[in-house]
């Protein structure tokens, strides 16, 4: 293949490839449609996202407090966002932004705030169309859903063996087995396994029987937890003793990554549900010392905390069994992943994941993946003609390869390894 021989066709080529690639978005809370109500979608569900409750209760609205807001409808929660952060606001957040972005991509007449509109067009979509619509959009190959066989309804859903279309694939999610033991065991002990409240060895045996027929039954990519900045290892608690005895040995032995996701502060502002969660600075020791003491487990890791993420870098430099990915949360906002993107660019290549959406409403993943293009194509373009002033001629298959490796092509290498 020909050389890109100057800056115009070299830049020119990176914005073409970072439009055009399929995207693989490794981390999501969707659901398969076939699941009934756990799959959110449509604009109420934007609207009520738990970064927008949030975002409502910085406006002061009047008298209502969070616990009168959360007893209305959902339709009534939605018009009290779209009247007091879109209608009396500036609506300049990133995820009112994604709002707006998703809604105009769509066709539809936000422009002129019409959302009764809006509604009647949502009212007459087909769930099962809808979800196809939105990939096609987004352009995406799949997305990994958080499949936690710890909440009952979500196991009623496997239980009944719902359809799940290609496009959703799986991810056990493991967090109550790591910070809340006693929860997990009563819930295992429910579904026939002989855990008690105690984490000793007989039960982490019984729980680890129970993480591999969870792991037969929906075949996960990989397994997954949300943890706090007080996470560490090696230490004496209950959590170290349930990755040493039941989650290590079972991703050892079914070649399953354990995806740490790190320096969530849970419940700061218990009132606003989901929306209450804070940061704090992880222990990046703590991910690179399960990476030394297990050379044969795989680790993928994010981490909540803008303050993480060079020391996070130096650690996958590192291990080879530590693979980072994605903008999480918090760090979801253009200026920080624009930041992050060149650290990691700088420090590892094309050896790390850009982004995964987190999206719990399906139409999320139109503005998430919008915008991401948007900056990443920025930072690439940069990037490569940095090269390009060194001496370097990329081809245009290089350009491609090394834009889906960031956008899901690591990834996969890494699950392959």
């Amino acid at each position: 293949m020909t050389q890109l021989k100057d800056l115009a066709s070299l830049d020119s080529a990176v914005r073409q490839a970072v439009a055009d690639v399929t995207i693989s978005d490794i981390h999501t809370h969707l659901f398969s449609p076939s699941h009934g109500k756990l799959l959110l979608w449509g604009v109420d569900e934007m609207l009520t996202y738990h970064y927008m409750v949030a975002e409502l209760f910085t406006m002061n609205p009047g008298d209502l407090t969070i616990e009168a807001f959360w007893k209305l409808p959902k339709r009534a929660q939605a018009d009290l966002v779209w009247e007091h952060v879109f209608l009396k606001h500036g609506a300049l957040s990133e995820a009112c932004r994604g709002v707006v972005t998703t809604l105009n991509v769509l066709g539809l007449d936000v422009a002129g705030r019409d959302l009764a509109g809006i509604r009647k067009w949502v009212d007459a979509q087909n769930v099962d169309d809808y979800l196809a619509k939105v990939f096609g959009i987004a352009n995406l190959d799949y997305a990994v859903m958080t499949n936690n066989p710890f909440k009952p309804e979500e196991v009623a859903c496997w239980d009944k063996d719902l359809p799940v279309p290609v496009s959703l694939k799986t991810a056990l999610r493991i967090d109550d087995l790591l910070v809340n033991w006693p929860a997990a065991a009563k819930v295992m002990r429910q579904a026939g396994y002989k855990t008690t409240a105690k984490c000793d060895p007989a039960a982490r045996k019984e729980a680890k029987r129970f993480i591999l027929d969870w792991v037969s039954r929906i075949e996960p990519v990989y397994m997954a937890a949300s943890l706090g900045p007080d996470f560490g290892y090696p230490s004496d608690s209950d959590s170290a003793k349930v990755l040493d005895d039941v989650l290590i040995p079972v991703a050892i032995e079914r070649s399953l990554p354990i995806a740490l996701m790190m320096g969530v502060k849970k419940r700061m502002n218990p009132a606003l549900g989901d929306g209450g969660d804070g940061v704090g600075v992880a222990d990046v020791d703590a991910a690179a010392n399960l990476c030394a003491t297990y050379g044969d487990a795989k680790f993928i890791c994010t981490m909540l905390s803008r303050v993480n993420q060079h020391e996070l870098c130096v650690a996958a430099r590192k291990f080879g069994n530590l693979h980072v990915e994605g903008c999480w949360w918090f760090c979801n906002s253009p200026s920080i992943i624009d930041e992050m993107t060149r650290m990691r660019l700088e420090m590892l290549g094309t050896a790390f994941t850009c982004q995964h959406s987190d999206a719990r409403v399906l139409d999320q993943l139109i503005y998430k993946w919008a915008h991401m293009r948007e900056i990443v194509a920025n930072v690439l373009a940069e990037k490569f003609a940095d090269l390009f002033t060194a001496g370097w001629r990329p081809t245009p298959d290089e350009v491609t390869r090394d834009i889906r490796a960031i956008f899901g092509g690591s990834f996969e290498a890494f699950l392959a390894k």
